[in-house]
């Protein structure tokens, strides 16, 4: 299956909640945004609450990085409700701040190459989409490996580094860390200056 970094986002328009209201969410509503959206297998689980309490928790922090995070499920905008409406010491989203669409017909989760066609639910995909609608990064974790919020953030801010400056960020880079310039002496620049 061909990579989708690189490539324009699959579009979507899905029904959604999002602070306790239903509503209609699209691919489009986030141009000109930066966009975190990742897939989860289904509401009313075990490892799904914590990604979704993790990223709900800090959305924030995105948002002041000019980001928006929005997540997918399988499930219908209702049970989304449901499980939003349902405390978090009894397994529930209780209050969390990104949108969540709802991917009834597993049309979206297919489109981004996530969906488990036997299971009918999406793996762990996680894309990050600039403000032009192209992917710039995917991870796929297994069904029982939940992601880190952390590494969202860092490769966000890479993403957003690598196309402001056009410089590239090396491995483990984080904010005010060096970067390179992608061509023979800015490579020697940083390894001679690299400690």
């Amino acid at each position: 299956m061909p990579t989708l970094v690189q490539r324009p986002a699959p579009g979507f328009s899905c029904q959604a909640m999002s602070n306790g209201e239903l509503l209609e969410l699209s691919l489009a509503d986030f141009r000109g945004r930066w966009l975190v959206l990742f897939f989860y297998p289904l509401d009313f689980t075990f490892v799904c609450p914590t990604e979704l309490i993790a990223f709900g928790d800090r959305a924030a922090e995105f948002r002041a990085l000019g980001a928006e995070v929005i997540a997918a499920s399988v499930d219908s905008a209702y049970a989304h409700l449901a499980w939003w409406q349902l405390p978090r010491d009894k397994g529930g989203i209780e209050g969390i701040e990104i949108p969540i669409i709802a991917d009834l017909t597993k049309q979206v989760a297919r489109d981004y190459g996530v969906l488990l066609e036997g299971e009918g639910v999406a793996l762990r995909g996680l894309f990050v989409i600039d403000p032009e609608g192209i992917v710039r990064h995917v991870t796929i974790n297994d069904l029982p490996i939940g992601r880190s919020v952390d590494e969202t953030l860092r490769v966000l801010q890479a993403a957003q580094f690598a196309a402001e400056h056009g410089e590239v960020c090396p491995a483990d880079w984080q904010p005010g860390r060096p970067t390179i310039t992608p061509d023979p002496s800015g490579s020697r620049a940083y390894f001679g200056g690299a400690s």
